[in-house]
């Protein structure tokens, strides 16, 4: 993505790149490699770039105006006209600036009028909620913040499905809050219904001994005798184990009381087993709320054929524990639905999402951001090949389907084989596993502490070179909610003295 004509740089300044390159390989964390990463787009001229407003990807111009209104409002503290001007373009893509191409050019930030005009929406806000802003009152200001929260909405963070690689979504949660930019709502299906499930059932200030993956060593996989699977009634491992291990570590939590125990909201992703049925649904406290969130894990770890369908428990009023749709049996939701992404945008008004992305069937596929979004004559032959892949794949299950559908077995093989095919892989920001043929045999291993190890630290590695865009995403929104905890705070409704601190 970056440097790409490094053999264009005399041999010196090259050389200075590929050892920089080397020791950003090499870094042991964020703050190593962000130091790194800064050397690097100094060295090759890609600092350059930032200070040049020209860009077929975003409008500078707009930018550009909104700015200078912005500025000028502030600095003569003309409050109706700032909060018009806030309003009108409330979106944290207002004028294609968070387009993604933006943000491969370098190792860190992108065009400099995008960082200045997102610095001053945050510096308008924290002074509409400050003392200096004398016109409004206190209840004025809080209405004016929580319609902003409602207009700017929120990021959310999906977890793919993985087996043990699902391991890898870990370095993502850590690297994340490291740097205070986890969001509140996650989803997941199959692996990443568990690392949903299991920050969402704990105590924020338990998080990050969860991470240290204590509470994932466990023997959840464990496959049939060769006369266990001759009787039949099952898939090759035994579901016995994993719901052991779900129920030991998840407890007896609803989704309702998961969410008042965390503040996380969480969704699970489920398909039903039999298709005609229903479609892949989505769990949360919204849609099930009364569901046992160890149950919703199981189902959605219910991979056809390594394991069979499961039926739903949710927990009734008095603590009985009841059938979930009991006529249903319910399989892996990655094999219909990822990432739930439009169904949650309903729910939670999101305006952008983080994929986490290590199933091993999707990874070899996946493209990174400059192959989707270039439009050049080049990358014909590869769109073509790709969209005509998938039309003949779709073809195939079809025709297949007309001559075998009668048989019940075929039949909702297809439908899966479609669920696969047929579905978005990707979010806003992907951070995706980087795998070779050796990740394949950690597919379905036990998790043992070496191996935790190694695919959390590939998790932080690559949500590291995401950190930058994620940031510039996040930034308006948690000066919003920064904003709004302050004046709902107890010493705001006797003295607006406060002094706001804009997050960085």
């Amino acid at each position: 993505m970056i440097l790409q004509s490094i053999h264009d740089l005399n041999p010196h300044q090259a050389y200075r790149i590929k050892k920089l390159q080397r020791q950003l390989d090499r870094a042991e964390n964020y703050e190593e490699w962000k130091s790194i990463a800064l050397r690097l787009d100094e060295e090759s001229g890609a600092q350059e770039w930032k200070f040049d407003n020209s860009s077929p990807y975003f409008d500078a111009e707009i930018i550009s105006h909104r700015l200078n209104l912005l500025r000028r409002y502030r600095f003569q503290k003309r409050t109706a006209d700032l909060m018009y001007i806030l309003r009108e373009g409330f979106s944290h893509d207002v004028a294609n600036i968070g387009h993604p191409l933006l943000f491969t050019q370098t190792y860190i930030g992108t065009k400099k009028i995008i960082e200045h005009y997102i610095e001053e929406v945050s510096q308008a806000l924290a002074y509409i909620a400050s003392v200096k802003c004398e016109t409004l009152t206190l209840k004025e200001k809080q209405d004016f913040f929580e319609n902003c929260e409602k207009a700017y909405g929120q990021p959310a963070l999906m977890f793919s499905g993985g087996a043990t690689l699902g391991l890898f979504h870990s370095g993502v949660v850590k690297a994340l809050r490291e740097q205070d930019l986890m969001p509140k709502v996650l989803s997941g299906s199959s692996a990443g219904a568990i690392m949903t499930a299991m920050l969402g059932v704990a105590d924020p200030n338990d998080i990050p001994h969860l991470l240290t993956g204590e509470h994932f060593y466990s023997d959840a996989f464990h496959f049939r005798s060769l006369q266990e699977l001759i009787k039949g009634n099952g898939g090759f491992a035994d579901v016995r184990y994993l719901k052991k291990f779900l129920v030991e570590n998840l407890g007896d939590v609803t989704f309702a009381e998961a969410f008042e125990k965390s503040g996380l909201d969480i969704n699970v992703t489920v398909a039903p087993y039999n298709v005609a049925q229903e479609d892949a649904r989505i769990m949360n406290k919204y849609t099930s709320p009364d569901l046992l969130v160890w149950s919703a894990v199981l189902a959605s770890c219910a991979v056809p054929v390594l394991f069979p369908p499961v039926r739903l428990t949710s927990k009734r009023y008095d603590g009985v524990h009841t059938p979930y749709l009991a006529s249903t049996r319910w399989v892996d939701g990655s094999v219909r639905s990822d990432f739930p992404q439009e169904r949650m945008s309903r729910l939670y008004n999101l305006n952008y999402t983080i994929a986490s992305q290590v199933n091993p069937h999707i990874v070899p596929f996946m493209q990174n951001d400059e192959q989707r979004f270039r439009q050049d004559l080049l990358s014909w032959p590869e769109r073509i090949l790709r969209q005509q892949g998938k039309i003949v794949a779709m073809g195939a299950m079809d025709f297949t389907r007309s001559r075998m559908g009668r048989i019940p077995s075929i039949r909702r093989l297809l439908d899966h084989g479609y669920g696969i095919v047929d579905q978005r892989y990707y979010g806003d920001v992907n951070i995706v596993g980087n795998y070779g043929l050796r990740h394949y045999g950690y597919m379905l291993q036990n998790p043992k502490p070496k191996l935790f190890n190694m695919l959390q630290r590939e998790g932080e590695r690559a949500t590291w070179p995401k950190i930058s865009s994620i940031e510039t995403h996040a930034r308006i929104g948690k000066t919003i909610q920064h904003c709004l905890e302050v004046l709902k705070s107890p010493q705001a409704q006797s003295s607006m003295s406060t002094n706001l601190h804009v997050p960085a």
